[in-house]
């Protein structure tokens, strides 16, 4: 499980360290693409595949499911992190989620995401209020 803030600085080529508590978990491989909200997704390979394989069984019939592989696979950065732990965000990815200088890395249970800051502060904002009262929405009796 991850969970928890880091916010490391980026590099000119792009590279990030991965916050030591999750390098052990990602150390055999990791996936990086487009997420939500314009932050970037990052999954270990092996939950990336089971991810993969649920999207394989969708209708792609659907236009919708297939414009969703299309955003979803076309940026997807496979990657081994390095000896120090870092990992390497494309150029494309980091335009999307408009990354420049330092980032914020959140844990979210089996993935990790990385936000440009302002817009980390900007929707964690917009989210305190509603916060609360949709623990027990989604989480009854939690």
């Amino acid at each position: 499980m991850f969970s928890g803030t880091a916010t490391p600085k980026m590099d000119a080529k792009g590279r990030i360290f991965l916050p030591a508590k999750f390098r052990e978990a990602m150390k055999e491989g990791l996936v990086i693409t487009r997420g939500q909200d314009r932050a970037l997704d990052v999954r270990t390979k092996a939950d990336f595949d089971v991810f993969t394989e649920k999207f394989a069984q969708a209708s792609q019939t659907d236009g919708r499911i297939r414009a969703y592989g299309r955003m979803l696979f076309a940026l997807a950065s496979e990657q081994i992190p390095d000896a120090q732990g870092r990992i390497t965000i494309t150029p494309e990815l980091r335009k999307y989620a408009e990354l420049e200088g330092e980032v914020v890395v959140i844990g979210l249970y089996n993935r990790l995401e990385i936000w440009q800051p302002a817009k980390w502060e900007a929707y964690t904002d917009m989210q305190e209020p509603s916060y609360s009262d949709i623990q027990e929405e989604i989480l009854p009796g939690f």
